[in-house]
């Protein structure tokens, strides 16, 4: 019977059915294959998957996102970090690297900051001499730092299911997350010289002050919302809630470029987003029954434990089996379905939770660039207008540049609790 779901999901998978209804329409065979578990148990398993006030950060972060693009926000971003890094050769990649570490601290959703810088940053870069591919290789690689660097969407979600303090999960990914941005500009002043990039021309220092005060309400996001999970003013969940209230009253009433009457359709493209990843969550949850029932996570462990090299093997192979995950699934149900299976056998080898899910969310926020299913690559490339083979060759090196940062993580996986450490001391 669980060869048969397996062949039917990669049947399902392979002939283009959305990822979220594989899940349920297995999920749902499965269990009305076996008489020991009633078939109602899918449903209540999807009900009760999403009944949890931390996914509520999952639309509040997307809502937050949606209302920054729509009050012109971002365009503020672009132009202030444009001012300052704009007149380097490659000025307009680094410049797209830069805003989509500090979007990252604001919106927690890749995908939100592919769509929003992307359809300014990819058009901009084409239009000064960059190659298609470059403009989309950069945009679509450096989206993953929204799944990373904190506020984290993906984060919230792995802190739910694994039962960690998501405010120490998000402080453990600030560092790895500027780094990977910092390894992508590297990558940018590579092929700088090499593609002989363009630059412009180096903005007075007047203006670069008069743009950073009209982006400072923005600058200032990711500080309040981390601040205030560190210190303990609110959760993690109520910050993506404040970014809402934030992000909608400088768009009213500092930047004057959010209609009430835009409000409905904001509204409506945040559920139709949001129910993306909520319904793949809720199917995933019903297939974790189903695995539970077979035993999966026993097995996983007697073959980890059983293999030799410890916790770094073990950690070498989560990256390359969520990285192979993340060619046709997206973050949320991958961990919906996976982390309850190998937690165990992360905490027998001794691995924090915490570093775990780490290495899960930057491995998993890859995936978002690795076709097929690639998200960020595929929203890049419809911006762009080539093929998604295009778009990845772009992406390559980029993508590449995070693979070794992500290596070298597993060399010292231990070193990046530290701020956690220092910041919450009771937690360890």
């Amino acid at each position: 019977m669980a060869a048969l779901l397996v062949i039917l999901f990669i049947v399902f998978v392979a002939i283009g059915v959305p990822i979220s209804f594989a899940l349920g329409i297995v999920s749902f065979v499965g269990i009305a294959g076996l008489a020991e578990i009633p078939n109602a148990v899918v449903f209540t398993k999807m009900f009760n998957g999403m009944n949890s006030f931390t996914l509520l950060a999952v639309p509040l972060f997307i809502l937050a996102a949606n209302l920054m693009n729509e009050g012109s926000i971002t365009d503020k971003l672009i132009k202030c970090c444009n001012a300052l890094v704009g007149h380097f050769r490659g000025g307009l990649a680094y410049s797209n690297i830069l805003v989509s570490m500090i979007f990252a601290g604001i919106s927690g959703s890749s995908q939100a900051d592919t769509a929003g810088v992307g359809k300014v940053f990819i058009p901009a870069m084409e239009e000064q001499g960059y190659d298609k591919g470059t403009s989309v290789g950069v945009t679509a690689a450096s989206s993953t730092l929204g799944s990373i660097i904190p506020p984290s969407i993906t984060m919230v979600v792995y802190a739910g299911i694994a039962n960690v303090a998501t405010g120490a999960l998000f402080m453990t990914g600030l560092i790895p997350g500027i780094l990977l941005g910092l390894a992508m500009m590297l990558v940018v002043k590579y092929y700088s010289k090499r593609k002989n990039f363009p630059t412009s021309e180096r903005v007075p220092f007047k203006e670069v002050m008069r743009l950073t005060f009209e982006s400072l309400p923005a600058l200032l996001t990711p500080i309040i919302l981390i601040g205030g999970i560190v210190l303990g003013i609110f959760t993690p969940t109520e910050s993506a809630a404040i970014a809402c209230i934030y992000a909608l009253v400088i768009g009213i009433f500092f930047y004057k470029t959010i209609k009430i009457k835009a409000l409905p359709r904001i509204l409506m493209e945040t559920l139709k987003l949001s129910s993306l990843s909520l319904f793949a969550l809720a199917t995933a949850n019903a297939l974790g029954e189903l695995l539970s029932y077979y035993q999966l996570n026993v097995y996983v462990q007697q073959f980890f434990t059983s293999i030799p090299g410890g916790a770094f093997v073990f950690l070498l192979v989560i990256v390359a089996f969520f990285l192979f995950i993340g060619t046709f699934m997206d973050a949320v149900p991958a961990m919906i379905l996976f982390v309850p299976i190998i937690l165990p056998s992360a905490t027998a080898l001794g691995i924090s939770p915490i570093i775990l899910g780490l290495i899960i969310v930057i491995t998993l926020a890859l995936g978002l660039v690795t076709p097929p299913y690639g998200l960020c690559l595929l929203i890049a490339s419809s911006i762009s207008g080539i093929t998604i083979e295009e778009s990845f060759k772009g992406t390559l090196p980029y993508f590449l540049s995070s693979i070794v940062v992500l290596f070298l993580m597993l060399l010292a996986p231990n070193l990046w609790l530290q701020i956690p450490k220092f910041l919450f001391p009771a937690l360890f």
